[in-house]
């Protein structure tokens, strides 16, 4: 066996990542033997890794690509904001999207299973879940990009005009979150269910009223929502007298689609009761 000497741990450390204890165990499990602890590491990682399966991943980044008439928008999951933040993350995502954008993945199945090695080694190493979420692709004449942070990405595609004016959408859509790009699009359930929670909040306001006075404000709520969701409707954030739609209209465009993502969103948290963990500790040490 080996002498286990301090630059032999330094230089496991150094490879792996992992604390000085653990490398120093897992040398002397090794019989010294560098190579073989590292071997054994990455499989004790995978174990770890599928431990780290269940637990909630909600938070992480967003990142975007845009070259040559086409857009790539990923999300990857980590369980702090703290990891998103670390270098380690930051590259896991980076080689993520650029094998995307070179293998034309227009989902994400493929990446996931792709990256599943390093998915597991960057859990092994930092500790947490990590997830490779979705993966959504556009294309077409003129496409934008825009990342707010690493928490909010947006794609637009336009048909016309130019770069800066598709950069200028997608930040407008990061901003104001519109659920789609005109009225029409908006779908008959919506409607009926905006119209009915209308209905309901406004109950006794409506009371008594004439049916072509209630008709007409059930109109004029139902128009202010599809401004509201529509991104074509919307004030321009960066001149609020102008609507996006007539914008990009005047600058001889129009508006094909946009893919908006924002970490985390739809993903349920678990609510952590601190006090009952602490009294569920104290009960399984008195038995």
């Amino acid at each position: 066996m080996a002498e286990i000497t301090a630059a032999l741990v330094k230089e496991l450390r150094e490879r792996t990542g992992q604390g000085m204890m653990e490398c120093k165990k897992a040398l002397v499990a090794a019989g010294g033997d560098i190579e073989k602890a590292i071997d054994d590491m990455r499989a004790s990682g995978a174990i770890k890794a599928a431990k780290k399966a269940g637990n909630i991943a909600a938070e992480g980044s967003i990142a975007v690509r845009v070259e040559g008439g086409r857009g790539l928008i990923i999300e990857v999951n980590s369980q702090t904001d703290f990891l998103a933040l670390q270098d380690d993350f930051k590259a896991f995502v980076k080689e993520s999207i650029d094998e995307a954008f070179e293998k034309n993945l227009t989902e994400a199945a493929p990446l996931i299973a792709s990256r599943e090695s390093a998915r597991e080694a960057l859990v092994a190493k930092c500790g947490e879940n990590v997830n490779i979420r979705r993966l959504a692709a556009v294309s077409g004449e003129t496409v934008g990009a825009y990342l707010h942070g690493h928490r909010i990405g947006v794609l637009v595609v336009l048909k016309g005009g130019n770069d800066e004016l598709a950069k200028h959408v997608a930040m407008h859509v990061a901003a104001s979150n519109p659920a789609v790009v005109s009225p029409d699009q908006v779908s008959e359930e919506l409607v009926a269910k905006e119209k009915e929670i209308f209905l309901q909040l406004n109950a006794e306001k409506i009371a008594g009223k004439p049916e072509n006075i209630v008709e007409n404000m059930v109109k004029g709520r139902i128009a202010k929502f599809l401004a509201e969701a529509s991104l074509v409707e919307q004030a321009f954030i960066m001149d609020p007298e102008v609507k996006v739609g007539d914008l990009v209209k005047k600058a001889g465009a129009e508006i094909v689609s946009f893919v908006r993502y924002e970490v985390g969103e739809g993903i349920e948290k678990a609510e952590t009761d601190f006090a009952a963990e602490v009294a569920a500790q104290v009960a399984a040490s008195k038995q």
